[in-house]
């Protein structure tokens, strides 16, 4: 299901339904197209005017909002819902009735809801944890009384972030009885957002063994609404965040040099991602190596403990390659980057599409391989990133890499002729 908004929110919004609609006509994407509507019949008119193929249609259930917000008594809110549900199915789309704060609803009187919506055409249920107050536990009973108490609707969860439980409430609902989870990339949503896609499918799929989705486009997707939505993932974002395969300290970098599975829950190429290794002062003697022999560097093991003692003497967050080149330089006295820049150095100018987050794009650029540094820049482009490639057609490979990103609108490569000092 695509959930697309709410079309009386704001002009835009409807404009942007009609057409995905259009898509959904013409074949160019799969899938249920659902519109939003407040449990008013103006509302729902105008969402099942647009022809999406369900309405899902909101209102509150607890104590709280029908006091506060609704100003209803649970009998006149039962009343309402079946006649907004029942008004829906009348313009011939299916239904799908929300009942917000449903977790902290009387359990007897969410029953009766579902009922309510049920008998009134409603096929699915979503029971919101609308201020994310579920635990797993919880979430496990409650999902499992209801479909038991009402055992042929469909039951969605819509598990709020509030305190940090979204994917484990997700998980644990669909072992009660859910079979259609809520997700929004990169968990975007409401104050701490909602269950986010790439951290549920991916737990899905190590726990169940089950792939919902091709898991190698979540790092595309991600940067994709990154873009889009001008809020950038925190590097420890799960699957898809910079560091999720990244590996700092020194026992991890050795233990996943000898076999990835002491710190990974699956390979990183599974979710469309490579594995990295730090270079700071919490690296250790094999990490280090593997840097210098992916470099075509060899030194003996003195050497090495020089430079392993060196680089903990150091208090940048993070080194890169020529960083290490240099201080390995200063050790022996031998010039190692002469020996490396006997490759092909290249500088690619990019410019980004207007109303992109250009930090945003730069970061996904520093994490291709082959890549340097990147730096924003001021003039005709907006981006420098400097590279290095063994080939011409590795090269090739990492400017597709960078245009490949997205909100890169073109780029502009220099060869470096001859390197100086």
């Amino acid at each position: 299901m695509i959930e697309v908004g709410d079309p009386n929110v704001a002009p835009d919004i409807k404009s942007a339904i009609k057409k995905i609609v259009a898509m959904k006509k013409d074949g160019e994407i799969r899938g249920e197209v659902v519109a939003h509507s407040r449990s008013v019949k103006a509302d729902i008119e105008n969402a099942a005017s647009l022809e999406p193929d369900r309405v899902a249609i909101f209102y509150g259930v607890s104590d709280i909002h029908l006091k506060h917000k609704h100003k209803k008594s649970r009998e006149e809110a039962l009343s309402i819902i079946a006649e907004h549900v029942e008004f829906a199915r009348s313009h011939g789309v299916k239904v799908r009735f929300t009942a917000e704060d449903a977790t902290r609803a009387d359990f007897d009187y969410l029953v009766q809801i579902v009922r309510t919506a049920k008998e009134a055409g409603a096929d699915r249920v979503s029971i919101a944890d609308t201020v994310g107050v579920l635990t797993p536990d919880k979430a496990r009973a409650l999902f499992s009384r209801l479909k038991e108490a009402v055992p042929d609707v469909g039951l969605d969860i819509h598990a709020h972030n509030d305190l940090g439980m979204a994917v484990a409430n997700s998980l644990a609902a669909v072992e009660g009885g859910a079979d259609v989870v809520h997700t929004t990339v990169n968990g975007l949503g409401e104050r701490a957002g909602i269950t986010p896609l790439q951290a549920f499918a991916a737990a899905y799929y190590y726990h169940k063994g089950v792939k919902l989705i091709d898991l190698t486009k979540l790092p595309y997707l991600a940067s994709l609404v990154e873009a889009a939505s001008g809020i950038a993932q925190m590097p420890t974002f799960p699957v898809t965040g910079d560091n999720a395969f990244t590996h700092k300290a020194g026992v991890h970098q050795a233990g996943v040099l000898a076999n990835p599975e002491t710190y990974e829950p699956f390979p990183p190429e599974v979710v469309g991602r490579t594995r990295d290794f730090s270079l700071d002062k919490y690296s250790g003697r094999k990490a280090v190596a593997h840097r210098l022999e992916r470099l075509g560097v060899k030194v003996d093991e003195e050497t090495l403990g020089k430079l392993v003692e060196e680089l903990k003497s150091t208090n940048a967050r993070r080194l890169r390659d020529e960083d290490l080149l240099e201080m390995l330089e200063k050790i022996t006295g031998i010039r190692y980057r002469a020996q490396v820049n006997k490759h092909i150095e290249a500088y690619i100018w990019v410019k980004v599409d207007e109303n992109v987050y250009t930090t945003s794009v730069a970061r996904r650029i520093s994490a291709i391989k082959g890549v340097l540094s990147v730096g924003e820049i001021t003039g005709e482009y907006d981006i420098v990133v400097r590279a290095y490639a063994e080939n011409a057609e590795e090269l090739n490979r990492i400017i597709e890499d960078v245009r490949a990103v997205k909100g890169v609108k073109s780029t502009l490569t220099n060869l470096v002729l001859k390197q100086l000092g």
